[in-house]
Parts: C-alpha cells; structure tokens; sequence
C-alpha cells in the first residue's frame, strides 16, 4: 500500500505557485491591493476576479512591472480596443512607464499595451509575461480565437487574467481561464466538479458534493474579490453609492401577426423572434429614451442592442455621439476618450463595443434603449458608471415595449443568481487569506454486516488489500468510467481523475489485487462502454476505446480474456436523451458522413489462470437450452435498461442519485452463469447495492466496498431488503 498511498497523494488537485518572491510596491495602492498584487506575483500565473471599480489596471500594472524587473523581457497587456488608450493613461497618470504598441517595432523593453485585435502583430516576440485585461474575453471570442491565445503563451512564464464577477452560473468560464493559466483543462475541471444535465445538453450544475471544494480549488489560484472585506481588509472608500433602477414600458401593437392563430403577441420571446420585435418597436422605445436625455443637462450613456436604435438615438438626441461597429478603431478610441473628459455629452452605443473596461464613474447617467438575454452584457454596460469611485447616485433606466417583458424577467432571475455566485466566490477568497486544507481523504473504512452480506464504507483498493487470497468466486461491477463523472469529494475516488492515464494507474492497483482474490479459473466481470469525446473536451468527436484499455489492463495483469458481450441499448433512447449530434435524423440528411451509430454497452469477462476447484454445473431443469442459446449469443438484446435499484432514496442535502447503476438483468446473468450457490460475489464499486442485492437474492453471499458514505447508507438498506425478500421466497 506504500505505492498506492504515494499515487493517491500525488492526485491532490491544487495549484502550485511558480512566481517569485515580490518586490517592494511602487504604485500607489491601498493595503489591500498590495496584498492581492504580492500574492499574484508569489502565484506567477494568476486570475484576478474582482468588482468594478476595484482597481484592476494599476493592480496588473504593478504585477507588469514587477515581472519586467525579475524577468528583463518585454510584458504585454492585452486590453479591449477602447480600453488601451486608457490603461495607457492610467500608468502615466501615477508615473509607471507604459508603450502603446501597435505593432511588433513598437515593443519596448518594458510595459507594452495593445488590444486584441492585433495579437497576431506580436507572434514572435518573446514576453517575460502577458496580462489579460476584461479576460472574459476568453469567453465571448471564438473559441478558434481563445485557443489561439492559449496556444500563443503557453509557454510564456507568467500569466495574469483580469476581469470583474463571471456571469451567473457560467462556470464554463473558470475553466477557460485555468486553461490559459495552465491549471487544467475545461474538460479536467468539469469531470471533477460538475454534472452534465443530459436532459439540457452543454448545461453543467456543481456537485452538491463538491461545491465547497471546487471553491476552494478556484481560491488557490484565483482572487475572488467584492470588496476589500472579503479578504479581511476595511471596505472604508468601497461603498457604493444608491443605485435608482427604473423600468418603463411603452405601449406598443400587442396583436399577433395576421397569419398566426393567435389573438395577442406571446409574452416570451425566442432569441429569434426578439430581433424582429425589437425592430417593430424600436421607434417607440427611442422616443421615451429621448424625452429622458433632452430633458437633462448631464452626461449620459444609452445603450442599444442594433444600428437601428443607434441610428434612431442619434436623430432623436441632437448632441448625441453614435459609436457603432463598423466605425474606424481610431474613432472608436477618440469617442471613448472625448466622452472620458466631458467633451462629449451623450454616448450612444453597444455593449459589446464599450461595455467592458472603460471607468465613466463621471457619468451618473444610464439607459438602455430594451435587453438582450445576455445578464453579462447589461452587467457590465451598468458598471461602467455603478462601480467603486463613483461618488453620486446612478440613475439607470431600462426602457421596454410591454411585448418584451420575458426578457427582463429573465435579466432579474441571473441578477439573483449572480448574488448568490458572489456570496460562493467568498469560500475562494478565504483561501487569499487562510489557505484552508481541502483535501478529503477517507482512510477509516467502516463496516456494515448481516446474514450472507458484508459491506464496507471506504476505498476499494483499501478493502480489496483485507480480502482472503483466492477466496472470491465471482466479481461483477461497474467501474468508474476513467474521468467521466467524479462520484464524491474524496481524493481517493477512482473516478476523481485528471484524466484518462491517472485513471488506469489507480486502477490497476485494483486488478493486482482482483487477481490475488479472485479463485483459479473464476471470473472477473467490467460493465463498461467506450466513450465519446467531445469538441470541447479533445477537439474532435471519436471514440475513445475504453473497454479495449480495460482488456489491456487485465491481460498485462496476467487474467485471460475470457468474453466480450455487447450489450443492446435503442439509439433513438440515447439520441433523445443526450442530443447527440451523430444520431440525429437531419444530421442524416445534410451530411451523413457525420452520422454515427449508437453507443452499446459490453460485459468484459476476464478468467484467472488456473483450475476451477468448484466445478459451476447446471443441468436442463435450471438452465435449458433456449436460456443457453439466448445467453451464448455475443449480444444480449434482451436487457431492460429500466430494470435498476431506485436511487432517490440515496439522496442527501449535498448530494446527487447514484449517476449509473448497474441493470440488475446483467447482475443475474452473471451470477447464473459463472457462479455457484454459497460463494463469495465481490464488487469493489458497489454503489447503492445493486450487484450485492441481485447476489443475496440468489442465494450467494456478498461483500463489497463503497466509498461514498450515501451510497453506502442506501447499499446497506437494499442488502436488508434483499436478505428479508429471499426468506420470505423461502
């Protein structure tokens, strides 16, 4: 167990630093900046999640400068188109050296800012560290054009990602930002910590289990900060002034469309129908928007969704600016700018355009000519004027047609999610001032006992070591599919793998000790399917050939490859259930070079060498020969997918239903056919019970391991129920 307990040691996910020790702070920071840029240069490659207004830009330009200094290479910070001139500002606003590059001959050796756009004019300089300013861009770009930032500073040696709160619920983007970071993978950190709804395909909800982990994961290379109290500082100068939020709607034609069945409008709205109802009613809602602005003698900015509104805005508000995409950058930035010191008064524009980066807190004044779905987009568009530094109260309107009032529903609902990911992102901010230890590790196993029935509440490897030699006559189980889900938080969990190759090292420390336990010429049953990666996970579609690794694995462990069994399952049950795009029937008829076949499970048979020393006999009486034929057959077609012990009582407050039991049709045939009545069934992952359940009833005994303590609990309740079915038979 010395080699086990080294490789259980080695999993433990945490980020481990690989800056330098900081020098003295030379930018004019409060006591909480320097302890968050101190920290982050400790860290050397690091994400500063914080509120607007928090001082981000000369954060990064300390952390710049700091990395220029150790290194002696250029630093590049790459910010928003009209965000360069202003971080430019910035640096020279508090003496910090700082070069507005535009192209590679511009680089100085020092601080160098550009945006974006023109990454792809510095490909072969060599930076000492690279920050990314508003770096949810990694995000909203393409995601050809994040995997090309990613690629282009891999091997860059420090790293550092800025950007307020991610949007409610879009855990998506912690893991693009450990990606770049070089942390891990998305992949890596969704199979560890998330579950895929595969009723709402691309929809991942945290693990009950894992929340205060994943949390504490992010802390350890990530400062999650709201205001300065959250990393146990005083919030003095961090208060935010009232925010007065107004909505007014506009009366606008309800009716529905002559050609429809319907007498009004429906109060929801598609992403699709929304761009069409936006035209309809954009007159209307330009003319309130007006009313508003022309009446006042402040600097305002109205926000809009199309040209249309822009266009519209720029007609009815005579000293209004309009900023819209196909504009040239250079007037973009002189807008931007202008607009900064008061030598514009109304900025009419998108989001997408100017809602990240800028700091209007001199603007008390906003307006949203209707929403999109996009919280993240009226979020930031909001905090450019209601951020920390401003000194007023903000007035913000949100003006809409009575047609679209789903829209602002749903803005509402993410505004409350959004408070509660804030309230979590503190458990990381803890770990900024505390470094909390983490890691769970079970190393007590318990046991639960009764007639024929043994069941133990700790790692399988663990318990396997405690087995008699050559004492199991039959294992069945279904093991965790590589790094396919995580079952529970402890570090031990099979399935808490990084990936795909710490998998099979753990696991055949299971089989070494399966074939010790395992009598002569007795069997080994693996319930598995190959599984399918994603273009998100590995950049392409395929199978990957899980069962073929797992007879591998076996083989090199000296067991024969005894039985490959495919199990049928109904493709339009897996179509319909994880929207696969390969077995749709229009997948079928616009390109069938990318339609694919359902995805079977196998029961992989594996024999110890050696003489059975109990003869498995059966006469016609118990087992005639149409069973046989039937069963003989490599694809069993008659298994009831359904036919499974009912996990819900399994539940916990933290908790989740046991993601894949075993179908107890697959359990019987394999008890039937390469056990005796009275021998010792063992299942190293037994889950809620379901292969000890099927084993007791039929009159063999039982023992098997189960890590997570809910699913040992149920285990327990159903090895209860099965003693009492089968006396009762009896």
């Amino acid at each position: 167990m010395i080699e086990y307990d080294k490789f259980i040691a080695a999993k433990e996910r945490k980020h481990i630093a690989c800056g330098f020790e900081p020098m003295e702070i030379k930018a004019p920071l409060f006591e909480w900046q320097k302890h968050v840029v101190q920290w982050a240069v400790r860290q050397g490659r690091a994400a500063l999640f914080e509120d607007c207004g928090l001082g981000k830009t000369l954060q990064q330009l300390e952390w710049a400068r700091q990395v220029h200094e150790y290194t002696n290479l250029p630093i590049l910070v790459l910010t928003p188109l009209s965000v360069a001139s202003q971080t430019i500002e910035e640096a020279a606003k508090f003496g910090i050296m700082a070069t507005h590059a535009k192209d590679a001959p511009d680089i100085s050796n020092g601080i160098n800012v550009t945006n974006y756009e023109k990454l792809e004019h510095f490909q072969d300089v060599e930076f000492g560290g690279v920050v990314l300013d508003e770096s949810s861009i990694l995000k909203n770009f393409t995601g050809k054009t994040r995997i090309a930032l990613t690629e282009r500073f891999a091997e860059t040696p420090y790293r550092l990602c800025c950007t307020a709160t991610p949007s409610p619920n879009d855990y998506t983007e912690f893991g693009q930002h450990a990606d770049f970071l070089g942390i891990c993978s998305p992949s890596q950190m969704l199979a560890t910590f998330f579950i895929n709804d595969t009723f709402n395909t691309g929809d991942w909800r945290l693990k009950g289990h894992a929340e205060s982990q994943f949390w504490a994961w992010l802390g350890s290379w990530a400062a999650c900060i709201g205001k300065p109290s959250d990393i146990g500082f005083s919030d003095d100068g961090y208060n935010l002034p009232s925010l007065n939020m107004e909505t007014i709607t506009v009366d606008v034609n309800e009716a529905a469309d002559a050609d429809s069945e319907e007498l009004f409008k429906h109060v929801t709205l598609s992403a699709t129908t929304m761009h069409r109802e936006l035209r309809e009613t954009a007159q209307e809602r330009v003319n309130a928007v007006a009313d508003l602005v022309n009446e006042s003698n402040e600097a305002w900015v109205v926000w809009c969704n199309t040209n249309l509104e822009s266009e519209l805005l720029s007609k009815a508000i005579p000293d209004a600016v309009q900023v819209t995409g196909s504009n040239t950058p250079k007037f973009k930035e002189q807008s931007a700018s202008d607009f900064s010191h008061g030598k514009i008064r109304v900025l009419v524009s998108k989001a997408g355009i100017f809602g990240m980066g800028m700091n209007w807190q001199h603007c008390r004044n906003v307006a949203f000519v209707g929403l999109s779905y996009s919280f993240e987009q009226f979020y930031q568009a909001l905090r450019r004027s209601y951020r920390f530094g401003q000194t007023k109260e903000v007035n913000a309107y949100i003006v809409q047609a009575r047609t679209e009032g789903a829209i602002l529903s749903s803005i509402k609902r993410k505004i409350k999610q959004h408070a509660k990911m804030q309230e979590q992102m503190k458990v990381a901010a803890l770990a900024l001032r505390k470094g909390n230890k983490t890691t769970i590790m079970k190393i007590e196993i318990d046991k639960e006992e009764g007639t024929d029935w043994t069941i133990y509440n700790g790692d399988c490897v663990r318990v396997a070591a405690e087995i008699e030699n050559d004492s199991v006559g039959l294992s069945v189980f279904s093991p965790p599919f590589a790094d396919l889900f995580t079952y529970s938080a402890d570090i031990q969990d099979m399935g808490n793998c990084a990936n795909k190759d710490d998998f099979a090292i753990q696991f055949k420390f299971l089989i070494t000790e399966l074939m010790r336990v395992t009598m002569h010429g007795r069997m080994v049953c693996v319930h598995c399917n190959d599984l399918l990666s994603t273009k998100w996970k590995t950049g392409k579609i395929e199978f990957q050939d899980f069962s073929g690794d797992i007879v591998r694995a076996f083989r090199e462990a000296g067991f024969w490859y005894h039985s490959r069994i495919t199990i049928w399952k109904n493709p339009v049950t897996e179509m319909q259930r994880t929207k696969a795009h390969g077995l749709l029937y229009k997948t079928l008829q616009n390109d069938s070079a990318n339609s694919r076949m359902g995805s079977p499970e196998y029961l992989l048979v594996f024999r110890k060498p050696g003489v059975n020393p109990d003869p498995i006999k059966h006469t016609p009486t118990d087992f005639n020969l149409d069973q046989w034929q039937e069963w003989a057959s490599p694809v069993w077609m008659k298994i009831d997918q359904g036919n499974v012990l009912n996990g819900a009582l399994g539940r916990e407050q933290q908790d989740e239903r046991h993601i894949c039991p075993l179908q107890l049709d697959i359990i019987e045939r394999a008890v039937t056919m390469w056990s005796n009545p009275h021998d010792l069934v063992y299942s190293p992952f037994a889950g809620i019970g379901s292969e000890g359940f099927q084993s007791v009833k039929m009159g063999r005994k039982f023992v098997g391991s189960e890590l997570k303590e809910s699913y040992f609990k149920q285990a327990c309740r159903f090895l209860k129920t099965a003693r009492i079915q089968t006396e009762m038979e009896f």
